[in-house]
Parts: C-alpha cells; sequence; structure tokens
C-alpha cells in the first residue's frame, strides 16, 4: 500500500462524519471509501476511528494522526489547484463567509458585481455572526471585523472601523452621561455577540464587562433598541453614523474609543496564492471603501501575516 493512500477518505470522514458523504465528496462509494480507511488503519496497525451504527468518532491515535494530516491533504489540494489556475482566469467556487448585515449590505452586492466580470467563477456566500472556522468548514475567506487575534491565518485589512458607545437623547434625559469606563456599571448596556465592550485607556487596549436588560446577535435589532432608548450599545460606525450626523443618537466615552479596529479579509495560509481568492481580495480592496461611510476611506492594507481566523 502507498504511504498516501487512504489518508484523504480518512480525513474526509472525519470532517463529515460519515463514510457516505465522504464518499459523496470524492466521487465514489462508500464501500471504496471504507476499504482506504480501513487498509490505513491496517499499515499503521492501530484502529483509527470507532464505528457505530450511529456515530463514527477518533481514537486517540485517530486524533494525532488528523490533527498531523489534515493541513497535509488541504495543502495538496491547493497546490493542485494552483497549478491548474496558473496564469489562468479565476474559475471554480469561492466559498466566502461574513457577519450577517453587512455581508448583506456590503460585501454581496460587490461579489455580484464581480461575478458578471468572471463568469466562470462561482461563489457560496454564507452570512453568519457566528466566528466560522475557514478550515474545518471549508471557506476560501472570511471578512473579519473589530481586532483580530493572532493564528496561522493570512489578513488583509479592507478598511478601518470604528465603534462607538451611543445613546438616544431619550435615555440621556433619564440618565446622566457617562465620562469613565467606571460610570458604565450604573448603565443600562445592551450586547449582542458579546458581553464585554472594547476600549483604549492610555493607547492600552482595556476591556469592560457590561450588564443590561437586552441581549441579541443582530445589529439591526441593537440598534433599534439603541434608538427607542432601551440602553446604551456599541455599535460599529456604519450603524450609527447617519444617527449620529441627524442628532438621533448621542456618542459618549470618545476619548476611550478602541483605534485599532479594522475590516478584514482572513484567508488560509495555503489558499491566499489561489487565483479566485486573489482576486476577490483585491476587488474588495479596491471598492469597499466606496461602499462604506466615509470614516473608512482613509487607509487600505496589504497581506501580512494573520491576526485571526
Amino acid at each position: 500500500m502507498h504511504p498516501w493512500a487512504g489518508i484523504e477518505a480518512f480525513i474526509e470522514v472525519v470532517r463529515l462524519k460519515s463514510f457516505a458523504a465522504a464518499a459523496r465528496r470524492l466521487g465514489v462509494s462508500s464501500s471504496h471509501v471504507s476499504r482506504q480507511v480501513a487498509a490505513l488503519e491496517s499499515r499503521l496497525d492501530t484502529p483509527l476511528l470507532y464505528r457505530t451504527t450511529r456515530q463514527i468518532s477518533l481514537t486517540e491515535a485517530g486524533r494525532l494522526y488528523y490533527q498531523q494530516c489534515e493541513a497535509l491533504v488541504d495543502g495538496f489540494r491547493e497546490a493542485d489547484a494552483v497549478v491548474k489556475d496558473f496564469e489562468a482566469h479565476p474559475r471554480g467556487e469561492l466559498a466566502l463567509t461574513c457577519a450577517t448585515t453587512f455581508g448583506e449590505r456590503y460585501v454581496a452586492p460587490l461579489i455580484n458585481d464581480l461575478l458578471i466580470q468572471y463568469p466562470q467563477l462561482g461563489v457560496r456566500l454564507h452570512f453568519t455572526n457566528r466566528q466560522v472556522d475557514l478550515i474545518e468548514e471549508g471557506f476560501d475567506i472570511g471578512i473579519r471585523m473589530g481586532t483580530l487575534e493572532d493564528s496561522t491565518m493570512i489578513a488583509r485589512r479592507l478598511a478601518d472601523r470604528r465603534e462607538y458607545v451611543v445613546g438616544s437623547p431619550d435615555y440621556f434625559q433619564r440618565y446622566s452621561q457617562p465620562h469613565a469606563l467606571s460610570e458604565l456599571k450604573h448603565h443600562r448596556c445592551l450586547h449582542g455577540s458579546r458581553d464585554r465592550w472594547r476600549f483604549a485607556v492610555d493607547g492600552i487596549p482595556r476591556e469592560v464587562a457590561i450588564k443590561g436588560p437586552w441581549q441579541g446577535n443582530s445589529g439591526p435589532a441593537l440598534l433599534d433598541a439603541v434608538l427607542k432608548g432601551v440602553g446604551l450599545g456599541q455599535l460599529p460606525d456604519y450603524y450609527v453614523e447617519h444617527h449620529l450626523a441627524q442628532g438621533e443618537l448621542v456618542s459618549v466615552l470618545d476619548t476611550y474609543r478602541h483605534s485599532d479596529t479594522g475590516v478584514w479579509a482572513v484567508t488560509p495560509h495555503h489558499r491566499h496564492r489561489s487565483p479566485k481568492v486573489r482576486v476577490v481580495i483585491d476587488y474588495l480592496a479596491e471598492h469597499l471603501a466606496e461602499r462604506l461611510p466615509p470614516r473608512y476611506r482613509d487607509r487600505r492594507g496589504i497581506d501580512e501575516p494573520a491576526p485571526s481566523d
């Protein structure tokens, strides 16, 4: 048996938790996948999977083997794709994930424009406020917002982003405006996908735990609650700047606003050279700022080792 035989089948079975699903992904029969995995276990002289009628799970040895082989399989696939697409027009399906409202409002229209230019390119857009594992869930690009954490991903900064703590004039008729972070504990602080607000004190990032009567994972719903005076909210500029200009919202704690946030295109390290990935990221970097509020229009980045996945 060739040393590499069965590894791709094993990786897909683990990812999809099904021999049948792995077979469909690989375009072969379930029995072929089963034989490949069994032969791999025989060569290694150890079981990699626990099999029952209801589920498949990894043995301890299988978990170690999967961790070592997953990136190799993805790397081989990407190497094939890069060679096939070398100096060619972008083609094939590209999978992109982004936060729901930002994706629907700003990213999707640009991607739709791009498809007119590249008819051989297809896209799978997935909008969710959940943090998606790009490698595990098979995405080429993730659009991230905010401050990114270190990772093995490659990131390109597409635009700046500012977050405001805002309240309605009606709310501030009932509660005094906070002038220090310590005063937030006396306010009705509404939170979306996180229960800590991000600030900077003398240039040093700081997070403040907040509490209040409202929680949800929808930016528009949070904005509506703030506009109606339910409480304070921390929201990005593209939600609130119009309302600030109209006097419908009041911004507070501006001296503590975190300055190092942005809109990022993040991609797995072994995929960022793919022509279809490059053309999409380049297009977003060129045109996204034109669609966003003016405060976004002062910075565009270059590829750099990433901040997050």
